[in-house]
Parts: C-alpha cells; sequence; structure tokens
C-alpha cells in the first residue's frame, strides 16, 4: 500500500499518480530558499544508523512500520540541527527517501542513512536520531542522557560513519573540524566503536568509524573515558586483514557501493550547470514541438481525405483528436519527479515553460536523462523506479533513486546521486545498495557507468559486502567447496575490478569487519596530468 499522506508545506508532482509506485512530494518553500553558490565541499559525510538487523526482525515493542512511523517534522526538526533541509520525498512501503537541500536521507524501518555535504553538522543530529527512534518509533531505549542532553536515546543494532578526507577542513564547524573530534563524538554515544583511516595519509584516503552489533550506549558517568585510536591501513596489495572477530547476523544481503570522483572533466561538467541544461530542455522542447505540429498536419491531411458524409467520420475524428492530443503531451523523463505538465505544440504555444529555465526538480529529469544516470538502473528493467532530481543554481545537481526489485516481493534499494561541478572543487559521488545480483551487472559495469557520466581525473570506490552467515564455518565439507568457489568468484571480480576502462588502480585495500568486508580502491585516469591530489586534510 503506498503512502499517501502528503507532508505540510509539500505538493504533489504529476508524475507521481501511478498505481505501484513510490510517492514523490515537493517542498517549494525549501526549493526556492536554496542557493547552491556556496556549497563548496562536496565530499560527504555519511551515517548509518541500524536499530534491527532486519525490517522483518524489528524488536516487539517497535511500531509495526519502524523509523518509518516518526512523524516528518520530527525528522525536519533533527535536520534543522544539521543545517540542511528537505525538497522533496518519495514515500514507499519499504523506504521513505528525503532529498535535502545538501544531499539525502533514507528511512527505512529498521535503519536511517543520512548524507550531507558542505559544511552541515551531521553528526550533531545524532543525539535527536536516537531520542526519535526511542520515542516515536518504540525502540528499546534508555533513559535520559544528561551529557547529551535528550530525554532518552534508542540502543542502536550497529552505527557506521564514514567519510572521504576533506578538501576545505579549516571550514568545517561544531564536531566536523577534524577527525580526531569526530571520533569523541561518537564515542560519547556509543562504546566499544572502532575508528579507522584506509589509504595514503599524504594521498587519498577515507575514514570509518564503525561498532560492534548491538551497540552499548556510553553510560553518563563515563564522559571522560580513554578516546577511540584511530587504525592506519595503506597495504595497496595487501591480503584481508582481521580487524574483527566475524560472528553470525543476520544483514546476509547488505551490500553498499560508494564511488568517490575528485577533479571532474571541465567541459563535461557543464552538462550540471543551469545554462547548459535550460539550453538541453529548450532543444528538446521545441524539437517535440515540431514533431507534434507534422503528426497534426498528417492527422488532418488524413481527415481531409474522408468522405464528410461517411456515418463512421464522427468516431474518426474523435480517435484522431485522442490521437494528435496523447501526442502533444511532453513528459521529459516519465520515472522522475517532473513536473513539467502537459504542453501543446501550437503555434501559440511555443514558449519554454519557466521551470525549464531555473533551477528545480524539471531541470533535474532533463539532467538524470542527458547525463545518463537514468540508464544505470534502467526502467526496462526496473518498471516501478522512481528518481527525485533537483539542479541547483548556478550549478550542482543532486538525485535520489529509489529501486524496488523488479520481481517481489523483496527490498526495495537506493541510489543516490551529488555534484559539485565547479573547477576548483569539482566533486561527484554515486552510492547505492542494489545488489550486484538483482542488477544483472557486475559491480565494475556499474562504476564504469558511473564514470563515464562524469569523466573524474582521480576516484575511489567503497565496498561494504555483507558475509553470508552460512560460509563463515569452513569445517563443513560442503561449506568448504562453496568457500572455494566464493573465491574463484571474488577472484574475477577482483580482477574485472582491477581493470576499469580508462583507469588505472593505484590501490586496493582489503578489511576483514565483523560481518562484513570492505574493500577500497583508488584509481587515476590514464592520461590524468593534474598532479598530486587535492587533499585539503592530511592525516587526522
Amino acid at each position: 500500500m503506498v503512502n499517501t499522506e502528503i507532508p505540510k508545506r509539500c505538493t504533489t508532482s504529476p508524475s507521481s499518480f501511478s498505481n505501484g509506485t513510490p510517492l514523490l512530494t515537493i517542498n517549494r518553500e525549501a526549493a526556492l530558499e536554496f542557493d547552491s553558490s556556496n556549497a563548496f565541499e562536496g565530499p560527504e559525510k555519511l551515517l548509518e544508523v541500524w536499530f534491527s538487523a532486519s525490517p522483518t526482525t524489528l524488536p516487539a515493542c517497535a511500531a509495526p512500520t519502524g523509523l518509518k512511523a516518526v512523524p516528518v517534522e520530527l525528522w525536519k526538526d533533527m535536520l534543522d540541527l544539521v543545517n540542511c533541509k528537505v525538497l522533496s520525498t518519495i514515500n514507499s512501503d519499504d523506504v521513505d527517501a528525503y532529498l535535502l537541500s545538501e544531499s539525502s536521507m533514507f528511512v527505512f524501518p529498521h535503519k536511517l542513512i543520512l548524507k550531507t555535504c558542505g559544511t552541515t553538522t551531521l553528526l550533531s543530529g545524532l543525539p535527536r536520531i536516537l531520542e526519535n527512534a526511542a520515542i516515536a518509533a518504540g525502540f528499546p531505549h534508555t533513559v535520559a542522557n544528561p551529557v547529551q542532553a535528550i530525554p532518552a536515546a534508542a540502543s542502536p543494532y550497529r552505527v557506521f560513519y564514514s567519510r572521504k578526507n576533506f578538501l576545505f577542513p579549516d571550514r568545517q564547524r561544531g564536531p566536523h573540524r577534524s577527525w580526531r573530534d569526530e571520533v569523541k563524538s561518537l564515542d560519547k554515544l556509543f562504546l566499544g566503536g572502532s575508528a579507522y583511516m584506509i589509504g595514503k595519509m599524504n594521498g587519498e584516503h577515507w575514514y570509518l568509524y564503525l561498532t560492534e552489533p548491538n551497540t552499548i550506549l556510553t553510560p553518563p558517568a563515563t564522559p571522560d573515558r580513554a578516546e577511540t585510536e584511530t587504525r592506519i591501513f595503506d597495504f595497496p596489495n595487501a591480503k584481508a586483514i582481521d580487524v574483527q572477530q566475524p560472528e553470525s547476523v543476520e544483514e546476509d544481503e547488505d551490500e553498499t557501493l560508494e564511488v568517490l570522483m575528485t577533479d571532474l572533466e571541465e567541459q563535461n561538467a557543464k552538462q550540471f550547470y543551469l545554462d547548459h541544461a535550460s539550453a538541453v530542455a529548450e532543444g528538446r522542447f521545441f524539437q517535440r514541438a515540431q514533431n507534434a505540429r507534422k503528426d497534426a498536419k498528417q492527422h488532418l491531411a488524413t481527415i481531409n481525405e474522408l468522405d464528410i458524409e461517411s456515418t463512421d467520420f464522427r468516431d474518426i475524428c474523435f480517435s484522431q483528436k485522442s490521437n494528435l492530443n496523447h501526442d502533444d503531451a511532453i513528459d521529459i523523463f516519465s520515472n522522475t519527479s517532473s513536473e513539467n505538465g502537459e504542453f501543446t505544440s501550437s503555434d501559440d504555444d511555443d514558449i519554454l515553460p519557466a521551470e525549464l529555465a531555473t533551477e528545480g526538480h524539471a531541470l533535474g529529469t532533463v539532467v538524470s536523462e542527458s547525463c545518463g544516470l537514468a540508464d544505470v538502473y534502467p526502467t526496462s528493467k526496473y518498471p516501478d523506479s522512481r528518481i527525485d532530481a533537483y539542479l541547483f543554481t548556478p550549478c550542482g545537481f543532486s538525485a535520489n533513486g529509489v529501486i524496488p526489485a523488479p520481481q517481489g516481493p523483496s527490498a526495495t534499494h537506493y541510489f543516490t546521486v551529488h555534484v559539485t561541478p565547479e573547477p576548483h572543487c569539482s566533486y561527484a559521488s554515486f552510492e547505492t545498495n542494489v545488489p550486484a545480483k538483482q542488477s544483472g551487472k557486475e559491480t565494475a559495469e556499474v562504476v564504469e557507468h558511473v564514470v563515464n557520466i562524469f569523466k573524474p581525473g582521480r576516484f575511489s570506490v567503497t565496498l561494504f559486502e555483507a558475509k553470508q552467515a552460512s560460509l563463515m564455518d569452513d569445517t563443513d565439507l560442503n561449506t568448504v567447496a562453496e568457500n572455494k568457489a566464493l573465491e574463484w568468484q571474488t577472484a574475477k571480480k577482483r580482477k574485472r575490478m582491477d581493470n576499469i576502462r580508462g583507469y588505472r588502480r593505484v590501490d586496493r585495500i582489503v578489511h576483514d569487519l565483523e560481518g562484513y568486508e570492505l574493500v577500497f580502491r583508488y584509481y587515476e585516469r590514464l592520461d590524468w596530468e593534474g598532479g598530486a591530489p587535492r587533499l585539503g586534510e592530511v592525516g587526522f
């Protein structure tokens, strides 16, 4: 059952009324206020808070819909602490996808994913997330914590926080001025967290903080305990590094791919500027109008040849009129958040609609289609998918995709894309949890598709894959055989990932974490002459 409740100050989009597809709503007030000219820090902060291993294992005391039971206004209050606003949402049974003024948020019954760029203070919203989960969603919780000044805090199942090294760390605010400050902020909330820096201290690197399953909240009486030490790993061709004792967990199907790209090719990046996108929209609009007029003339010619005394004339005219009206309708991108409506093609109406010349969702849909993003998970395979895209002024682009499994019942997945195209700080990111076995594409194929859209000078790839609990026991002969087959498949995929067309793989680091395997890779374009990475932030 699709959730048809429309959040306050939001308006439905005409593209949202298809039965069986997620519902989109747009917050016009926030969209009108936002200007991307100061969104200089592209690399995002990424937080995942799990309150259960899966949506089917929610605690008995929790609301039946878990975190989705939290009213949207409470999430907006939390986002105020983070310093970002909701632009639009896609609501479905499995996930609510929020497109934000600075990146995205996804709310599942059992987990929340929050990704923000710029100078947002993401970790400042974490205590409120725990509070909302406790009070509004009913998850098991502890009473008031005076250290964090919250009345109640739900105990998470697991917590993941990660980010790439910042380009402008001196401009960050709150707990994000350094990785060490971020770790301290997380340690105040959780016991037993582990912090890692993956990659070269004097090169591209990535930070990760995670907790063990069944995370324990930090007691109020221990605010001054020793901080978590950040472990540093830089072994470009190393075998797996066992940093935790693996356990059997239920989230066997969890898989997250993240592609973080810098130094975008300048000419190619112009497609994410408003003036370029508007020109593309204008060309398509008038081409459609011209084609519609040709069709109309052909219909009229056919009508003139008919015997007007024919008893079937009235029916034929009605049929031709229906066809004409259908051909005149322009849907720039039917499975997105476009609000372009129906633009007719008569001479009097050949005026470009205002929404195709100004920032917003209409131009966002144009960019989604023209740059190739819509083809990563095409509607031919995912007919119920929905893309919610937004183009900012004077440049910048964000999009969320909600991807229901093509043959349900199965989980709904997501992807999210964010682009800062300015040459002095160009950056783009792509993240998805669509399993490779569901998409029918190898991970390397998805990476190549994404990289071809943005053409970065360099990029890094992180791939989180949950270990299959059934394969963790290597004492059973059948399991041994399965492990051998899995090792062969892994080696084949690894070789393919090491050969992304047009790029050379510089680093590959493998981590064996509790319940997960993490692989970090770093690439540079073969013709890259840009010199050393623009680090901004060195070490931690």
